[in-house]
């Protein structure tokens, strides 16, 4: 018995012992799992909590841990307002993550506590045009009569589940719209990759003013000596540099440690080898469209200057004042995924584009770039152009398939979408916009494209066929 025992007390030793061995592990060398999994907390929660005004505790529930790895449930969080920054880490103790707030810039993953990294800048923003007329110049709504679209926005089988936002616009109007429970039509949303269609609008308005070409080649000095001097910036904005990238999102991959664990996102992206030759093979990358963001910020020249311009060059002239384009801690903006804005803000840019690059006849975009934007690369398959998809999301199908297939939609519709349901629909023919927001993972399997079928559908009903004018 005495000999049972002593055993039972020495494996409970090593049992200790190995739990503290671990624990130690886990202080001094946490796995990159585990890092990133508390820089996306930080990340997500300060962008939210600092710059939409969210309630930090909500968002760390419904932003991070319900839709998530079930890493993120052990996650804890603790905002400092007075230092405009956020702690995250397993439960509350290992692998730290932090992001910092920055006006003008959002917020931005920094490593370890090195807070003077991403110092203290902030970005100048002018004043938008906002008036007290009615939108799309000002905020004042007046929607359309018609019961038929008005019920569509308002049914949670069309709108799925973690609707946030859904805005319609038809001939220059909103003419419904519906906002999720906390939700408002002036709270800042993310995008995630409908940013990459702004991204690329805003590479636009600097090949307007003469400081770049989609053409140009040489686009880093560290790229002149290997095949990479050959990628243009029509290449990073057409998901076709060659570059090597990995862009799955379930573990520890290049978009994930790109986002979350480095803070230059362009010098990682950069440093990733030739895998085909420019122009001749597509791979949806976030990392092409961060070093996109490098070129634009790199051909104004001035570093101040370039952090301005989309606000000076595009925000400010639409109205979008609730818009902020993120930058990472070198002050790269994250043209692949992080601009926060409106719902009633990101329908603006999309009447932009519905108008190809004309805002209230003032050319905001280069004659063509529109259409450039939207006319399929022939490395994508016909699929995808410049920020701009030529059909809805594909949700749980294989990528050989047609998403759209089953749904009668009109020929000319063109998507921005984004991580999480963000889709934005403009269909020229119909001179309309559906937006719809919200955090909506693909395993809960909604299709977008049943809203805007239902949408259109409800336009014909209400308008009894009649034809489209205006705007």
């Amino acid at each position: 018995m005495r000999i049972a025992v002593s055993i039972a007390k020495s494996l409970a030793g090593l049992f200790a012992l190995a739990m503290l061995a671990g624990l130690a592990w886990l202080w001094i060398s946490p796995p990159d799992l585990i890092r990133l999994g508390s820089s996306y907390a930080a990340k997500i929660i300060c962008s939210n909590a600092l710059l939409a005004g969210r309630d930090p505790d909500e968002v760390l529930t419904l932003d991070v841990q319900a839709p998530g790895h079930p890493l993120f449930k052990l996650m804890q969080a603790e905002v400092e307002e007075d230092e405009a920054r956020v702690r995250a880490a397993l439960l509350g103790v290992f692998g730290s993550g932090y992001a910092v707030f920055r006006e003008g810039m959002g917020c931005a993953s920094i490593p370890e506590e090195d807070f003077e990294l991403a110092g203290q800048r902030a970005v100048n923003r002018p004043p938008g045009i906002a008036n007290p007329s009615l939108w799309p110049v000002g905020d004042r709504v007046e929607p359309a009569p018609g019961a038929a679209v008005a019920s569509v926005v308002n049914d949670p089988l069309l709108t799925g589940p973690g609707m946030r936002a859904v805005v319609i616009v038809r001939n220059g109007r909103i003419i419904a719209e519906s906002y999720g429970p906390g939700f408002t039509h002036d709270m800042p949303l993310l995008g995630w990759s409908m940013t990459k269609a702004v991204n690329a609008a805003i590479a636009g308005t600097v090949a307007a003013d003469g400081r770049l070409s989609v053409d140009d080649g040489n686009l880093f000095p560290a790229w002149s000596e290997d095949g990479r001097a050959d990628i243009t910036l029509g290449h990073l904005l057409g998901m076709e540099s060659g570059l090597a990238f990995n862009e799955y999102y379930g573990g520890v991959t290049d978009v994930t440690r790109m986002l979350y664990l480095e803070p230059d996102m362009a010098a990682f992206a950069a440093d990733k080898p030739l895998l085909h030759p420019p122009g001749m093979h597509f791979a949806y990358s976030s990392g092409s469209s961060i070093l996109a963001a490098r070129v634009w910020q790199n051909a104004i020249g001035d570093a101040e200057a370039a952090l301005e311009w989309p606000y000076r060059m595009l925000f400010a002239p639409l109205g979008m004042d609730t818009a902020v384009l993120e930058t990472d801690a070198h002050g790269t903006f994250a043209g692949s995924s992080y601009l926060y804005a409106s719902a009633r803000d990101w329908a603006r840019f999309g009447l932009l584009l519905l108008r190809e690059g004309v805002w209230q006849g003032r050319r905001i975009l280069p004659e063509g770039w529109v259409e450039w934007m939207r006319t399929p690369t022939e490395a994508s398959g016909g699929e995808y152009g410049r920020g701009i998809w030529l059909h809805g999301p594909r949700i749980n199908e294989p990528p050989d398939s047609d998403p759209d297939a089953g749904f009668e939609l009109p020929e000319d519709a063109y998507w921005l979408i984004g991580h999480d349901g963000q889709t934005m629909t403009i269909v020229p023919s119909l001179r309309l916009i559906v937006l719809r927001m919200g955090l909506t993972p693909t395993r809960l399997g909604y299709k977008p494209q049943a809203l805007v079928e239902a949408v259109v559908k409800a336009l014909d009903v209400s308008e009894g066929g009649g034809t489209v004018t205006g705007p």
